[in-house]
């Protein structure tokens, strides 16, 4: 009578403009994995997308292409068979009083955020039976020992009290790095934590150097993040992808299907230079 999740997560721009440590995270209930798998599949080969599917990629050629997997994609978002988590830092919230550890580590300690917070784990759990999950992380780029530490620490989240509380279980046999060409969940997951990170950053302003106009590519990524947007306000109105997504119950953590969380250390000062307003 067990359930399992499946979560592929993805990493994107390290250091933005406006906004860095970028993540995302795609749950899928593993009862509907190969029909959602699948459908993806089926549709990348009637659009003949032969390749990985990725925000870079994104031309005028391809837009078209492109809008249609994500709104296959968006549709099962809607349905609530794939549950979004974008995750980020805003630069105008700077940490103060970080070790020497967290420093180094920081790449590592925000992802594992992620995974404890995101998704609300702790409220997806109102029966008897345990939740287990299994983990796809596109390979990270740090080293061996430290993402070794890593997926320890993931391990040890099922010791802590809300994973205990909601039953939820990890085994350290399904927490694995995973080629991304080889997941058309984690390449759509991709598209939409770069359309974000996209937008976030003002890269839809960028003109070639010594240019006054915007490329092509540049104008073809802002229609499809406009694209995406329109998709997530069909879903909640008004959705501002720069703040912490709202809940009106706590349970909303896990129940919405798509949310945002610009996450902010426990200790900060705000830098206003690095609001969009001051540049």
């Amino acid at each position: 009578m067990s359930k399992e999740f499946v979560i592929y997560t993805d990493e994107s721009v390290k250091r933005g403009k406006f906004y860095s440590n970028f993540y995302g995270g795609a749950l899928v209930r593993s009862s509907q994995l190969e029909s959602v798998q699948n459908a993806l599949n089926h549709k990348k080969r009637e659009l003949h997308f032969y390749n990985e599917l990725k925000w870079q990629r994104v031309t005028e050629n391809y837009l078209s292409k492109y809008i249609s997997i994500i709104d296959l994609f968006f549709d099962f978002i809607a349905n609530d068979q794939i549950k979004i988590r974008i995750m980020c830092t805003q630069n105008a919230n700077v940490p103060t009083n970080l070790n020497s550890y967290q420093l180094e580590h920081t790449y590592h300690l925000l992802y594992y955020q992620l995974f404890k917070h995101a998704f609300g784990l702790r409220y997806a759990n109102s029966g008897d039976f345990p939740i287990y999950l299994r983990i796809y992380l596109d390979q990270m780029p740090d080293t061996k020992a430290k993402n070794a530490q890593f997926k320890a620490h993931l391990i040890g989240l099922e010791k802590s009290i809300d994973f205990k509380d909601a039953k939820i279980r990890l085994r350290e046999d399904q927490i694995a790095e995973v080629n991304s060409e080889n997941h058309v969940i984690l390449q759509c997951l991709d598209i939409i934590l770069g359309a974000m990170q996209f937008r976030l950053n003002d890269m839809h302003k960028a003109k070639p150097k010594g240019g006054n106009r915007r490329g092509k590519r540049t104008i073809a990524k802002e229609k499809l993040y406009k694209h995406i947007l329109a998709r997530i306000r069909e879903i909640y109105p008004n959705f501002n992808i720069g703040i912490s997504t709202g809940t009106h119950e706590v349970s909303d953590k896990w129940a919405h299907p798509y949310r945002h969380w610009i996450f902010i250390p426990k200790e900060f000062k705000r830098d206003k230079s690095q609001t969009k307003g001051s540049k």
